[in-house]
């Protein structure tokens, strides 16, 4: 149902993808509330949604990747 990559397109930051497809059976409360858990628990942003012309809709969620540096 998902599926996560990384992509670094600006200088100095990277971001973490995740790919939902939720099927159209899913009521639009439902699905905004999977993705507000998912925003509130896990960091995730929206980052874009597609409705296909079946019903079915493709969220992309982004997060920002945060690199621990080392200071001693």
């Amino acid at each position: 149902m998902s599926r996560h990559e990384r992509r670094a397109p600006g200088r100095g930051v990277e971001w973490e993808f995740d790919r939902v497809t939720f099927p159209r059976e899913f009521p639009r409360n439902v699905v905004t509330k999977l993705l507000v858990e998912r925003a509130e628990h896990g960091g995730w942003e929206l980052d874009r949604v597609r409705m296909t012309p079946d019903g079915t809709r493709r969220v992309v969620l982004r997060r920002k990747i945060i690199r621990a540096v080392r200071t001693a």
